[in-house]
């Protein structure tokens, strides 16, 4: 089955040049003058390199079978994540490269969706926000409100570095958005 560029959509996976790639991001664009194209950010699959590339208006790729399957995180060695199926027992290794930017939201025995190409496990799907407990962050001083603004790093119980607002003390639970890593509220 083939895919056209009028048929991208972020998530889609498409298959180019015999590499599998995640669609970040697409723009069509209809140039005043020429043809239309179509403007992707893509990531590779197999080790999460994200690049830019443009393609004409119509052109086709193959459509690459998808299949998420509940599965429980266990660690990371350094160059493996890995996995556990709930049902079977069977435990899987992922290229941690592939899954490093989804894993700086995932604490370890958590319930993920491990989504497989092809048959092959590739990528970590996480829900749009999580709540995680902040472990380390300097102590708000007085005066630091809702309204004050401002922001100060945090370091999250997975290990995870953001910025989040002065009033937000050690210890507190956090909702944070995982596909921009920005601080969302209180949990």
């Amino acid at each position: 089955m083939a895919i056209s560029t009028n048929q991208f959509k972020n998530g889609n996976h498409i298959e180019v040049d015999g590499t599998v790639f995640k669609i970040l991001e697409v723009q069509h664009v209809k140039p005043g003058k020429g043809g239309a194209f179509v403007r992707t950010k893509l990531r590779r699959a197999s080790d999460g390199n994200v690049i830019d590339r443009t393609f004409r208006a119509g052109e086709k790729f193959r459509a690459v079978r998808t299949e998420a399957r509940k599965m429980q995180f266990l660690y990371t060695d350094g160059s493996n994540a890995h996995f556990m199926d709930t049902e079977s027992f069977e435990q899987i290794e992922v290229p941690q490269g592939a899954v490093q930017d989804m894993l700086r939201w995932t604490k370890p025995s958590t319930e993920v969706d491990l989504l497989f190409i092809d048959g092959q496990p590739a990528d970590v799907q996480l829900p749009s926000a999580v709540d995680l407990e902040i472990t380390q962050t300097d102590p708000g001083v007085r005066g630091d409100s809702v309204s004050g603004g401002g922001t100060k790093p945090a370091t999250l119980e997975t290990g995870a570095v953001i910025q989040v607002p002065l009033f937000v003390e050690q210890g507190e639970r956090i909702r944070v958005d995982t596909r921009s890593g920005d601080y969302v509220a209180r949990a």
